[in-house]
């Protein structure tokens, strides 16, 4: 402990983390500078008076960040860290944590919230009663849009890590039938083919991470493979679907309905694809949410002190750099 009370701990962007949070833990590990949001031209000056960096979207490489850097770890307030060089980390001994586990409840709730509300047309019954409209009718219920019940049907799951699994808990205690897209075999579980899992699903939801194989994996020609009723849902990274052709398939009725909370850019501007369809009542566009309730956070934030307080004692926990 007596290494750690020297350590220089900078959180680069607090903001995306949650300004609600108490990040004071990390003053038994040593100083503490919080920094709300690091653009890059920011992040060489800030590093060169750090020992740790803690940072949730911020992207480290080479562009950004000085081979002499004092950094000795980077602790990524998330799962993923495509957003961090690791062979520029590995090049230059500095060592990097993410965290494991800490949203799977949040994302998965979440996933099967979102599918839910675009089966039940939600929106469209908020607003029938919210407008007025209900009681103006004078009838006592409104069954129009149809819908179905979810029970029966075929819920196809890409990616099959933590929230993954807990995907498929919810949904088979709905009552669906569970398809997986995976790479390797698992006892107890229905693995498919990608065009197989497309075809037949009548709810589509990705937890992949993005890596090579994963990029632009949900294209036009995989889209057209889906059923016109289908509801997909992105929470895994944006640049796993290509974001204009989803657009394209939900303008044209290609599919029945899209969720997302995860972009190629975020947060995304008026010309990206998204902006035609983000008004729509079978689509629902959050602003990369879905890991962040009180308790994940809160846990994530307790993990990164482990993660510090083990990388001080030589040991290698939730390393991804080795």
């Amino acid at each position: 402990m007596e290494n750690a009370k020297k350590l220089r701990i900078t959180v680069l962007d607090s903001a995306s983390i949650g300004d609600d949070l108490d990040f004071s833990i990390f003053e038994d590990l040593g100083t503490l500078t919080l920094y709300e949001k690091t653009e890059p031209y920011e992040i060489c000056e800030r590093a060169k008076s750090s020992d740790v960096l803690i940072l949730n979207k911020v992207k480290i490489n080479s562009s950004v960040m000085p081979s002499d850097s004092p950094v000795k770890l980077v602790c990524i307030a998330a799962t993923g860290f495509d957003n961090i060089d690791i062979d520029f980390c590995r090049q230059n001994g500095i060592g990097v944590c993410n965290v494991v586990g800490y949203s799977t409840s949040s994302v998965a709730e979440l996933t099967v919230s979102m599918a839910m509300s675009i089966n039940y047309h939600l929106s469209e019954y908020k607003r029938h009663v919210s407008s007025g409209e209900y009681t103006r009718a004078g009838v006592p219920n409104c069954l129009i849009p149809r819908f179905h019940t979810m029970s029966g049907m075929t819920w196809g799951i890409i990616g099959y890590g933590n929230i993954g699994k807990k995907v498929d808990e919810i949904a088979r205690a709905i009552g669906c039938k569970v398809l997986v897209y995976k790479r390797h075999a698992e006892e107890g579980v229905q693995i498919t083919e990608l065009d197989t899992l497309l075809a037949n699903s009548d709810i589509v939801s990705i937890h992949t991470p993005l890596n090579a194989d994963s990029r632009l994996m949900i294209t036009k020609e995989k889209l057209a493979l889906m059923k016109k009723s289908a509801i997909l849902v992105n929470v895994a990274r944006g640049a796993v679907c290509d974001e204009e052709a989803v657009a394209d398939a939900i303008l044209n009725g290609a599919i029945g309905g899209f969720a997302c909370d995860v972009y190629s850019k975020e947060p995304f501007g008026d010309d990206h694809p998204f902006s035609k369809i983000a008004s729509l009542d079978n689509v629902i566009l959050t602003p990369h949410m879905a890991w962040g309730s009180v308790e994940s956070r809160e846990t994530c934030i307790k993990e990164i002190y482990s993660n510090i307080l083990s990388f001080v004692k030589g040991e290698k926990r939730y390393r991804v750099d080795i």
